[in-house]
């Protein structure tokens, strides 16, 4: 998915000159291409991510497209100031590629977890955030963020991920996309966790409960009436996602819920990252 992204920002870039890419300390090699055919418009920071928002800032205040990639984490913990003040106040055309998103870099330790990246972007005006399940999706995505107005937040999945989308429904940002039809529950996920909504779905099926699964490319604006809809015509609706509980797809989902004002009850559950915090050793903090 992150190889899908940054290759179609090479793309784009050679038909629309707006277009510039900066990196964080990124590997040797990535996008060589781009940087060879386009060095004008290529840069490569170093570890100084607050720094590099502040410059593509600057670029897009003066009519460029800027595309920074870096680790999740980096992009909404480090330099939120930055963020919140130079892109989100000045409703800037940064599009944020956040490498990692969940729990992909956890060999790394919790500096690397972007467990709550979906919480701390959603607080933010102007913000819009977006988390495809796969490259395809990745694929049709990238076009539409050159001249989406205001920055972007894009969540990267692990890489290799398996394609469960297509194209029969046509990608556009702030709206979600029903992939499965069900009138005794409702799964709704963001990003990579659509895999596993559709496989429980399917699980479902065979003990007889048709199970509808909403998909939620887009977190941030919240398609609110999609979700309503879906879940009006069920009892139990379960929202799923690589994130903490707190703040995140789950959060949105519930709030939707809350306020539709249903004439019948509903059921609801968050699946995702309990707010638990532990020691090294396992015991829980004095």
């Amino acid at each position: 998915m992150r190889k899908t992204s940054l290759d179609m920002v090479y793309e784009l870039a050679r038909k629309d000159k707006r277009i510039i890419f900066i990196g964080s300390d990124l590997g040797i090699g990535t996008l060589k291409q781009f940087k060879a055919e386009l060095p004008d418009r290529y840069l490569m920071e170093g570890v100084s991510e607050a720094n590099i928002v502040g410059i593509a800032a600057g670029l897009a205040l003066e009519g460029k497209i800027v595309y920074i990639n870096t680790i999740a984490t980096f992009l909404t913990r480090r330099c939120f100031e930055q963020v919140a003040l130079d892109l989100c106040l000045h409703n800037a055309n940064v599009r944020l590629i956040g490498s990692g998103g969940g729990l992909v870099y956890a060999p790394l330790g919790p500096t690397h977890e972007a467990i709550d990246d979906i919480a701390i972007f959603r607080a933010l005006p102007r913000m819009t955030i977006v988390a495809p399940a796969d490259a395809d999706e990745m694929r049709r995505l990238m076009p539409l963020t050159v001249d989406h107005s205001g920055p972007i937040y894009i969540r990267l999945g692990k890489g290799g991920d398996p394609i469960v989308t297509n194209d029969r429904v046509p990608f556009r940002i702030g709206k979600a996309i029903l992939m499965r039809d069900g009138l005794d529950a409702l799964i709704v996920s963001t990003g990579v966790m659509l895999k596993s909504a559709l496989d429980a779905a399917a699980a479902l099926t065979i003990k007889g409960i048709e199970t509808a699964v909403l998909h939620m490319p887009t977190v941030k604006p919240f398609d609110t009436e999609a979700v309503v809809e879906s879940a009006g015509r069920v009892p139990v609706i379960v929202s799923v996602e690589e994130h903490t509980v707190l703040g995140g797809l789950g959060s949105a989902v519930a709030e939707a819920l809350a306020e539709a004002n249903f004439d019948t009850p509903k059921r609801f559950k968050r699946m995702g990252l309990p707010d638990v915090s532990r020691t090294n050793t396992g015991r829980k903090p004095a």
